[in-house]
């Protein structure tokens, strides 16, 4: 009996939803990075010319410094090569460097794959980005935690077929699937906080840490995959992911108790968000703001593996400076950003985004990177944690406070900025491989940063968004004190929605004529 007290007492907290929805992006964006060094490479050993050396190192993490003169005979990019020193070659083999001709074959092999991992780093986005109209609706029809459940049963299905994936087509299809289940736990869970915490403040507050989830999942997620696929397997990372993804399935059932909820305010549709010219500001700000990133994630690795030879590991942890200061930006701008102005905090991220873009392709070695990408990281925390809270507060004043639909919006927003910073085949409208091989990664960071820098100043129409009360004008009649209230209605607004700001201004008349009556008994 205490423990059923108990397991109510639960299901009535803040803190354990706020816990879920953290550990849910966590366990996402962990599962988003931690492929980030092992696809590369995975594809790389799938596509690169056989080297007849390699079957002897298969099974472990290193190669040996030597190999047969055999012009096939390739080193692979990554590998830690043992033993450190010099050693005298075995007997019908030779020390060998790669020739300037298999130095160009092999960049231009790295080149080409930037195609295949393009596509499927971009895959998830596009299908999450896709689902999250369907989702943002749903969500407002059913309530929050079924599909958060179902978010948590397509991940952990993904999961595990990414342990399992041997081949290019498996992975795709539990990229795309990652799509799926990142849409219904990112909508529901952010729209979730957002009704559990009313106050505005406390709202920036709980996002912040929770966002502070996803940051620790993307701080993570990269050396945990580079770390666990050198030295373990491919699909070690993958199992451990599994696991936690139970154990949070399990704390859903038992404090959310999945089920479908009647009792739901009508809310604005998605059609009239997502003409609200306020909202499209703020969801743009986190898409130009992330693109920042996600330009980084197909193309760093690649450009470590083909100007600094920098082994698996670092091409993960590279991204660890970033993780850091983006757990540190969400945490420090959720509470500062409601006191210094949201808009600000997005100006001042943007402005940094470009700023560090255009220092990365100066970078000699990978120390150099250090201070760069902790500076975009640390922007986007600023600007995430600022525009997540927003969209909530500009539904609350321009619409009704139901809020699956607006981070909807606000989720497709950042899965567009890693679509257009993907480097999809050529046949895509968005970004062709030919523009991208044509102008380089460094042409590519510089272009990113041009649109974050421009986009910045757009932020200062969000200093004082007008509310639904401020489109009623006060309307005086020359030479009388009467008094007129017009009320304008937006034309998305629903037949019941302009109902009832007919009889509110119908109530507003009746009280004026009654009002003046009054006075003119007095008199």
């Amino acid at each position: 009996m205490h423990l059923l007290d108990v397991v109510r007492g639960w299901r009535d907290s803040r803190r354990l939803v706020l816990l879920i929805v953290a550990v849910a992006l966590l366990l996402d964006n962990m599962l988003l990075t931690t492929v980030v060094p092992i696809i590369p490479n995975f594809l790389y050993e799938l596509h690169r010319p056989a080297d007849k050396n390699d079957s002897a190192a298969d099974g472990g993490p290193a190669l040996l410094l030597h190999g047969t003169t055999d012009t096939n005979d390739w080193e692979v990019p990554g590998r830690t090569l043992v033993p450190p020193t010099p050693t005298t070659p075995e007997p019908g083999t030779t020390a060998t460097t790669l020739s300037p001709q298999e130095m160009k074959t092999r960049h231009d092999l790295l080149s080409n794959e930037n195609v295949e991992v393009g596509v499927m780093f971009a895959s998830k986005p596009v299908v999450q980005a896709l689902v999250n109209p369907v989702v943002g609706p749903l969500t407002n029809r059913v309530g929050y935690s079924l599909p958060m459940f179902a978010g948590f049963l397509i991940m952990f299905v993904s999961t595990l077929v990414f342990a399992a994936g041997t081949n290019y087509g498996t992975l795709f299809f539990a990229r795309t699937l990652q799509g799926v289940g990142s849409a219904c736990t990112s909508v529901a869970g952010m729209g979730m906080l957002a009704e559990k915490y009313p106050d505005d403040r406390e709202r920036g507050n709980a996002m912040a840490i929770a966002m502070g989830g996803l940051a620790l999942g993307v701080m993570i997620g990269p050396p945990f995959g580079g770390v666990m696929y050198e030295f373990v397997s491919k699909s070690a990372p993958f199992l451990v992911l599994a696991a936690i993804a139970l154990l949070d399935g399990l704390l859903q059932l038992v404090v959310l108790r999945p089920r479908m909820r009647l009792d739901i305010e009508q809310g604005a549709s998605l059609k009239a968000l997502a003409q609200d010219p306020y909202i499209l500001a703020a969801a743009g700000a986190i898409t130009f703001a992330n693109m920042g990133i996600a330009v980084l994630e197909p193309s760093l690795p690649l450009w470590l593996m083909d100007t600094m030879q920098a082994p698996r590991w670092q091409q993960g942890a590279v991204f660890l400076p970033a993780s850091i200061s983006y757990l540190i930006g969400t945490n420090l701008f959720g509470p500062m950003g409601h006191k210094m102005g949201r808009w600000l905090s997005s100006m001042m991220g943007l402005f940094i985004i470009a700023v560090c873009l255009v220092c990365i392709p100066m970078a000699k070695n990978v120390n150099h990177l250090i201070a760069p990408n902790a500076g975009i990281g640390f922007a986007i925390g600023m600007v995430d944690s600022s525009m997540m809270p927003m969209l909530g507060y500009l539904v609350d004043i321009r619409h009704a406070s139901v809020y699956g639909s607006v981070y909807a919006i606000g989720d497709t927003a950042f899965c567009v900025g890693f679509v257009l910073a993907a480097r999809p085949p050529s046949s895509w409208p968005i970004i062709s491989s030919s523009v991208v091989k044509t102008l380089g990664f460094r042409a590519l960071l510089y272009m990113t940063a041009t649109v974050c820098f421009v986009y910045s100043p757009v932020m200062f129409v969000l200093k004082n968004p007008p509310g639904r009360q401020e489109n009623q004008s006060l309307l005086l009649r020359s030479g009388s004190s009467d008094i007129r209230y017009m009320s304008y209605a937006n034309e998305d607004d629903s037949p019941e929605q302009q109902q009832q700001q007919q009889q509110q201004q119908q109530q507003q008349q009746q009280q004026q004529q009654q009002q003046q009556q009054q006075q003119q008994q007095q008199r």
